[in-house]
């Protein structure tokens, strides 16, 4: 692979790369606002120059300027040599890059940063974006200078509503156009512009719409700065007090990779952000999957009931083995869910196998399929639909389990997860039903009709394993702790087996994930990254 060379390291870089994606490949940082890896080159920031070093027999490219000397008390001609954009120029073999290591970009740099915050409202106190704020970091970086400016700023209109999710702070605004490529060039939909002209500039809707869809979280995500902030994280929290973990989108089959960012003061998630994985979600999530984190605490079952009324997890237990003591193998349905994880579903297959043969096993899941475009949304809103699939590649769905009940050829039923593809419509079926024992972390139709629930963790407090839609699995790592009397499913499965009679010998998720079929083994996770860590 070629290489050059940034500020004396070597850098590989592939065909094509200009030199700040090259340096970003390696893990390098090359201050930037308007740059993204995943967006078109616009160069007009002007944060990323850097010095180019002429090759050998060539002849620097140089500028003649007028530098202040303070022992002559006056302006002198002198040469520099002429920087240029890394966001923009092609990485060559052999080429010698000066970025951090020169006094040119250095300066520059600096000048960019006052430029930028001359009329920039001093209101990082209120700012959403604190914390993880460009300006922030290379003001500290390059700046740490008093502001010269004197005249009044350039006042810009604040809190102007976009639409139903977005709210534009104008004077923060630095005019990258990240968002306005966002809407162009990956969510289609070419609703933002920029009007007016230098200190003027400011970032429009088109005339007669309104900043809407499905993907209008990400112009917030990709803003360097604090211009645009979402209404549902908009004065909600301190980035500083959060911390994040690696986590798999529930909203869809797609499992876009995120980070869920938590308060562990509370015990609350508080927002997702995407997580880069160019192999599944590039740099991007939906609206509705931002959302799916409220999924966290909304819903939830967190104590184990008996005929809907709240009990001790020892009297659910003794009633699941009283319901099922005497009933045949045959009439019980092990029902498997398309939301929980591949380690909950092996879990009751494991049980299911050992209680009635395996005879009778189906699978649930939230709702039928939705919406879904060429972006990133799947029409089937499951994360774990291939993961189910892949584990008991004979399960019948669930419109069999109904015509099964309906038939009296299944007479009690266990299972995974509250939710069924009808909803509410499924009620009058699952009536017929003479017991039902559910594991469940949210509420749903076999919720209402269970005999006994047993609460499973969420995935936001439980390590688990997701199996997307191209079959790739991935992991969920635990953010929250363990909310009432929950516990991971397949440990209350565990119990289940226990009190029902049945060896379940696994204590521990490792013992769980090393008993998974081979091409359901979980590839490593990914560590942690802070949460206050900027965009890129």
């Amino acid at each position: 692979m070629p290489t050059f060379k940034l500020d004396g390291k070597e850098i590989p870089f592939e065909p094509g790369d200009t030199i700040i994606k090259a340096a970003w490949r390696q893990g390098i940082e090359i201050p930037h606002y308007c740059w993204h890896p995943g967006l078109s080159v616009a160069a007009n920031c002007r944060m990323c120059l850097v010095e180019i070093l002429p090759a050998a027999n060539q002849r620097a490219m140089m500028l003649d300027i007028l530098e202040w000397d303070a022992a002559l008390n006056d302006y002198k001609p002198i040469k520099k040599p002429k920087l240029q954009p890394s966001c923009q120029y092609a990485a060559t073999e052999g080429m010698e890059v000066n970025s951090d290591t020169s006094s040119h970009v250095v300066d520059a740099r600096k000048a960019v940063q006052e430029f930028l915050l001359l009329n920039h409202p001093v209101d990082c106190p209120i700012c959403d974006q604190s914390g993880e704020c460009k300006l922030q970091d290379y003001w500290l970086d390059h700046g740490q200078y008093k502001k010269r400016m004197r005249d009044e700023p350039v006042h810009k209109p604040k809190a102007v509503v976009f639409g139903p999710t977005i709210v534009y702070d104008a004077e923060r605004c630095v005019m990258c156009t990240r968002c306005v490529r966002f809407m162009d060039e990956v969510a289609q939909d070419p609703v933002l512009d920029m009007r007016e002209r230098g200190n003027l500039n400011e970032i429009s809707v088109a005339p007669g719409r309104q900043l809407d869809g499905h993907y209008t979280f990400m112009t917030e995500h990709v803003c360097p700065v604090g211009a645009l902030t979402t209404k549902d994280f908009r004065f909600k929290a301190r980035v500083w007090f959060l911390r994040t973990v690696p986590s798999v989108c529930q909203g869809c089959a797609t499992g876009c990779n995120a980070h869920l960012d938590f308060d562990p003061r509370y015990n609350k998630a508080q927002r997702y952000r995407p997580r880069d994985n160019e192999a599944v979600n590039k740099f991007w999530m939906c609206d509705e999957g931002m959302l799916s984190y409220h999924r966290a605490h909304d819903g939830r079952i967190t104590e184990p009931k008996v005929g809907g009324k709240t009990v001790l997890t020892t009297v659910a237990l003794e009633e699941a083995k009283r319901v099922l003591g005497s009933v045949a193998k045959e009439s019980i349905a092990i029902v498997l869910s398309a939301q929980h994880s591949l380690e909950d579903n092996w879990a009751l297959q494991q049980l299911g196998s050992k209680l009635t043969g395996g005879a009778g096993v189906y699978m649930t899941s939230s709702i039928t399929d939705g919406y879904e475009d060429t972006i990133l949304i799947n029409r089937d809103k499951n994360p774990n639909t291939n993961g189910v699939k892949q584990l008991a590649g004979d399960v019948k769905p669930f419109a069999t389990l109904m015509e099964d009940i309906a038939a009296g050829r299944v007479t009690h039923v266990i299972a995974l997860g509250g939710e069924t593809p009808g909803g509410v419509k499924d009620l009058e079926v699952l009536g017929r039903v003479s017991s039902m024992i559910v594991v469940a972390s949210h509420e749903g139709a076999l919720t209402k009709m269970a005999r006994v629930v047993l609460p499973a963790a969420s995935w936001a407090e439980t390590s688990g394993t997701y199996v997307n839609a191209k079959g790739m699995h991935q992991v969920a790592d635990k953010a929250l702790e363990l909310e009432g009397s929950s516990k991971p499913g397949w440990q209350q499965l565990a119990a289940l087996g226990a009190a029902l009679g049945v060896d379940t010998p696994w204590k521990k998720l490792k013992e769980v994930r090393a008993q998974l079929p081979a091409e359901a083994k979980p590839a490593p996770s990914p560590g942690a990254t802070p949460a206050v860590t900027a965009n890129p």
